[in-house]
């Protein structure tokens, strides 16, 4: 648990070695400008985050509260991923927060239905969000005592927070197999051959994930993966943002969604600028 006790020393770590907490290049602002347009977007709308947040709940007032918390969690633990001060506290509550969504709304999912892919990209895609804010919260807190696991903390959980994210890239890679039509389907129609994109992002995605659980190039795998992820928010969920016939707030949901992923995937790419990007070798601890 975050206390406030823990939060003061957080606060004077940082002020006693400023680098600690220094904010990867791009994965941290990614990751936070994405949550904070989750949060506004739920405040907008009053509503949870479209296909990707299924909460039954149906009593309207109620619902409109529970998401209104929701968004104002995803907004100010978005906000203070800006900040090195508030680093710890906010990818603390965002981890807390990732991991419940995945408890409670996309676990229940895989268990009833295991053999549907789509249930195993759901937790992969919020899954990798985890993983960049976890890793963030690792970083920002250094050495500083913890009560966690040990499979969680320190350079072990670096460690298996980049496993965790090479796992989530196999379904993610294999729901383009899966889903080719669906997939083709959202590759601009001003490109050629979308059949053929489809195909080879979803090969991307799962050569990445073999090669980062393999501990081969993982730089250069994660950046292709993270810059591919981006690439995709962009050309795919960008054009949405004007008045489409599936609802703005699909769009801009799935918007930020996107963005949100791409973001968990790029702090993992941060946390490898130390390697060589042809190193064969699995790079050492980060922490």
């Amino acid at each position: 648990m975050i206390t406030e006790d823990f939060a003061a020393r957080q606060t004077a770590s940082v002020a006693e070695n400023p680098q600690r907490a220094t904010l990867p290049a791009v994965g941290a602002r990614v990751l936070a400008g994405s949550m904070m347009g989750l949060g506004i977007v739920g405040f907008a709308t009053g509503d949870f985050a479209s296909v990707w947040q299924r909460v039954e709940i149906t009593d309207p007032a109620v619902r409109t509260l529970v998401a209104c918390g929701c968004a104002a969690i995803e907004f100010a633990a978005g906000a203070g991923l800006l900040f090195p001060r508030s680093m710890a506290l906010a990818s603390g509550t965002l981890s807390i927060f990732l991991f419940l969504w995945i408890v409670l709304l996309k676990l229940p999912v895989v268990i009833a239905s295991p053999q549907i892919e789509s249930a195993w990209l759901g937790l992969a895609e919020v899954a990798v969000m985890l993983v960049g804010a976890w890793m963030l919260f690792l970083n920002s807190v250094g050495k500083a005592p913890l009560r966690l696991p040990a499979a969680l903390a320190g350079a072990k959980g670096m460690r298996n927070a980049r496993r965790l994210f090479a796992l989530c890239l196999l379904p993610i890679g294999l729901a383009h197999f899966l889903y080719l039509e669906q997939t083709a389907g959202f590759v601009p129609a001003w490109l050629p051959w979308r059949v053929a994109w489809a195909c080879l992002t979803g090969a991307a995605s799962i050569a990445a994930g073999i090669a980062l659980s393999l501990g081969l190039l993982e730089r250069l795998a994660a950046t292709l993966e993270a810059a591919m992820l981006a690439v995709i928010t962009v050309l795919v969920w960008t054009p949405g943002l004007a008045p489409a016939p599936y609802g703005l707030q699909l769009q801009a949901t799935g918007f930020f969604i996107s963005a949100a992923i791409a973001g968990g995937a790029w702090v993992v790419a941060d946390f490898h600028r130390a390697a060589r990007w042809f190193a064969w070798r699995r790079s050492g601890a980060v922490v």
